[in-house]
């Protein structure tokens, strides 16, 4: 087992002395976190958009960190590894609506197709295909995310822009898929004049989606902002941010 599966323990989480930390110290120290996002979604989006519906990424923390979660009324949660998420499952299936928010090989869509709600990374038709295949053998349609490169970073996956709509007009063939709308990230050190912009161009081109109403998709969730700039997206309309380090960093 790798040593990222081994920190996936069920005892109380450490902070950064070492020291233990009691359920009552975790739900405390979460509910602080929850409660600022929260406050942050509210306070950026007001009089602009609805607020974005909070997905906490859970990639570095344990079942002791994810399932107070629930009781604060986080329903949603993000992983970005199939293995990690498979190691993770009996702990939080059934508790939450679980997001696959990472990259996934065509391969690994078999792990992942019963348990996950939404796939918010597909960039290219073989992966649209091998989910539209995986969904109907087990008679399911499963939502998924077209992910966008908006920044044009080359190190990064998605599409560009001009390739979204012709993605989008394939994919909509395919009756085990429902394409419901756009994901994307920012650059690491894109300032927020750089960002802004970004974000309001994924959110035109989630307007126009919608206008377009292509037959076969479902066009309702625009899916960006993560711990650094989720407050920028809420601004610009984002329905759903990823939050993970503003929720669990010490």
């Amino acid at each position: 087992m790798s040593d990222e599966v081994k920190t996936l323990s069920d005892e109380p989480a450490a902070d950064l002395t070492g020291n233990r930390k009691s359920e009552a110290e975790i739900r405390a120290f979460l509910e602080k976190r929850v409660n600022t996002v929260r406050e942050t979604l509210r306070r950026e989006s007001e009089g602009r958009f609805p607020v974005p519906r909070l997905i906490a990424v859970t990639k570095t923390v344990g079942p002791e960190m994810i399932l107070p979660l629930k009781e604060l009324g986080v329903e949603d949660i993000g992983e970005n590894r199939v293995q990690v998420l498979r190691e993770k499952l009996p702990a939080v299936s059934g508790n939450f609506r679980i997001h696959l928010i990472g990259r996934l090989q065509r391969n690994k869509v078999k792990y992942i197709i019963k348990d996950v709600c939404m796939i918010h990374s597909v960039d290219n038709m073989p992966l649209l295909q091998e989910i539209d295949r995986q969904a109907q053998m087990n008679g399911l349609v499963m939502p998924v995310l077209v992910q966008v490169n908006i920044a044009g970073e080359v190190q990064k996956g998605g599409v560009a822009p001009g390739e979204v709509m012709p993605l989008i007009r394939e994919g909509a063939k395919l009756p085990g898929v429902r394409i419901s709308g756009l994901m994307t990230m920012m650059p690491v050190d894109a300032s927020e004049e750089e960002i802004l912009p970004l974000f309001r161009g994924m959110r035109e081109m989630y307007e126009h989606l919608r206008q377009d109403a292509v037959s076969g998709t479902d066009i309702t969730e625009l899916s960006m902002g993560m711990s650094r700039d989720y407050h920028l997206a809420a601004r610009c309309g984002a329905t759903m941010v990823r939050v993970g380090s503003s929720l669990f960093k010490e």
